[in-house]
């Protein structure tokens, strides 16, 4: 029997969940390479619940290749399966959402019940099909973030006859494999074919196979209606004859068929396989296939804002728009992260993700202690992995105040002000200062996505025009003496409100003068913890209206 997919990757003694999957894989004494599989079915726009997989493989080969073996890392697109559903968005090659009414989305409900591969593109770019569509957008995907992946199309390994020898085997083996598929799927009855040809009228998958001529090679079939959910997809009624190449083996059989054409060793997934899917997969493997099924493991789901992932009804977030707030090397950060955990991924925020991959460097680079030894290991372990390449010189400017940086368009200001506040030391390299400021884009547009405290424009080299009392300015003055002072942003809080109160003025009448002077504006973020981000001379001046 294979391992328990749940056990997999908790081994107790290791630090990093995937040296404890590599150990799984090792005790097996695999051949070499040793080959690493995830995959999915291209059904609509891709999202990073989607990339988990990816992630999860790619820190398995990480750790193996640390160890000297040669890993293949593969991803099969499972494009061969049929549309079931008309999903509610889709995304252009440059990661345009849109909505169904910008494309054809009466040619996508004509087309159901078709393999993704011989569906047009909805976009009519040069992808050739829906499914080679949104594979290319997987395969942008690791590019992005910079993971070696090879993509494998199942609609090419049943046309280049990968899949034949597999599918006669399951063919011809017939009366077990609907004994073994009965423990896990009802109406299995003696009528049972494990095959699903291809109709050659329509284009449509069907189930209505009438025969099997195995020493022809051959499947005769009368294409049929198909339930698909809580909807029947209407078959043409045609009668005809498929090769074994023609059509594609139910999803049961065709991922374990894929275990044995690849030679896989390890496959990560999620939690809905783990209950069905993987214990009819390792049966058939066993027992129909007469492999050996490749190492498991059970990764739990992303929620995004704490709701589940989903390209069907719209709620995901793509690694291109994550990109746009985040460097690749925090994102591939997230990964690392006990897979058997569920966790939420929050735009609003990423900035604590951020301060945890900080924290990640430094005690990496021994410049904090870490809480524990096995904090010291993770380091060790997964941080070369998570990194393009471990620099010691590299500079990290905090994600919050990258974003208090992102309110002023001026390059040179920036570097100014975070060289002022201690930032960036003196002696950073260039190359490590340009990286320092290019997380300042990324704040700057993770403010203005998520509307935060920091999406406001400050006025810094221009002091707004204002007109205050006599009672406004002193009160003004009296705030500018206790920044100076030296305080953290509660403090400043606080102070705004004993400054008002001393100067019998309203507190909202304080506060808004104190947006006036920064944002030209009546309102803004919490403006003592806010004041305590910049740097102080700057405060301390504008609050004098000197600058």
């Amino acid at each position: 029997m294979a391992e328990d997919p749940y056990e997999v990757g908790s081994a107790s003694g290791r630090a990093f969940w995937a040296d404890s999957v590599a150990d799984a894989i090792e005790a097996r004494d695999p051949d070499e390479p040793v080959v690493i599989k995830g995959g999915v079915s291209p059904s609509g726009v891709p999202h990073i619940g989607h990339f988990n997989e990816i992630m999860r493989g790619y820190y398995v080969a990480e750790a193996l290749r640390d160890r000297g073996h040669e890993v293949r890392q593969v991803f099969t697109a499972d494009d061969k399966d049929r549309l079931r559903a008309v999903p509610r968005q889709l995304a252009d090659l440059d990661w345009n959402v849109v909505g169904l009414g910008e494309v054809d989305a009466g040619a996508l409900g004509r087309n159901l019940g078709k393999p993704y591969t011989d569906i047009p593109d909805p976009f009519d770019c040069d992808c050739g099909s829906y499914g080679a569509h949104f594979t290319n957008l997987l395969k942008k995907s690791a590019e992005l973030v910079g993971v070696d992946v090879e993509f494998v199309s199942n609609t090419e390994l049943y046309e280049d006859g990968e899949f034949e020898p597999v599918t006669r085997r399951v063919l011809e083996r017939a009366d077990r494999a609907r004994e073994v598929l009965a423990d896990y799927q009802n109406k299995v009855d003696d009528d049972y074919v494990p095959f699903l040809p291809q109709c050659a009228d329509c284009a449509r998958l069907t189930e209505g196979v009438t025969d099997v001529d195995l020493e022809a090679g051959e499947v005769h079939y009368v294409c049929t209606d198909v339930e698909a959910g809580d909807q029947t997809i209407e078959g043409c009624g045609h009668e005809g004859v498929a090769t074994l190449r023609d059509g594609k083996l139910p999803w049961r059989f065709e991922w374990p068929g894929q275990w044995e054409i690849l030679g896989v060793d390890f496959e990560p997934f999620g939690k809905d396989h783990a209950e069905g899917s993987w214990p009819s997969g390792e049966d058939i493997a066993e027992n129909v296939l007469d492999i050996q099924p490749p190492v498991p493991m059970v990764y739990e789901w992303f929620t995004l804002e704490g709701e589940p992932l989903s390209s069907s009804s719209g709620n995901v977030v793509t690694v291109d728009e994550v990109l746009g707030i985040l460097e690749p090397e925090v994102f591939r950060y997230f990964f690392t992260k006990n897979p058997r955990k569920q966790r939420d991924f929050s735009v609003e925020n990423v900035d604590q993700l951020v301060d945890e991959f900080d924290r990640l460097e430094r005690v990496y680079y021994g410049e904090v202690e870490p809480r524990d030894e096995d904090e010291r290991e993770f380091a060790d372990r997964a941080y070369p992995m998570v990194v393009d390449e471990p620099r010691e010189e590299r500079v990290r400017i905090p994600y919050t105040f990258a974003a208090v940086l992102g309110m002023t368009e001026d390059p040179e200001l920036r570097e100014q002000i975070a060289r002022k506040e201690g930032h960036i030391p003196d002696d950073a390299p260039e190359w490590a200062v340009e990286a320092a400021l290019a997380r300042v884009e990324r704040a700057q547009h993770w403010a203005r996505r998520t509307g935060n405290e920091f999406d406001y424009e400050l006025k810094r080299t221009t002091m707004p025009d204002t007109d205050f009392g006599p009672e406004m300015e002193a009160a003004l003055d009296e705030l500018a003496d206790f920044v100076a002072a030296g305080h953290d942003g509660d403090e400043i809080q606080s102070e705004i409100y004993e400054t008002a109160k001393r100067n019998d003025i309203e507190i909202a009448d304080f506060f808004a003068a104190g947006y006036r002077l920064l944002f030209d504006d009546t309102e803004g973020p919490q403006l003592g913890q806010f004041m305590a981000k910049l740097d102080r001379e700057f405060v301390v001046r504008r609050l004098r209206r000197e600058a």
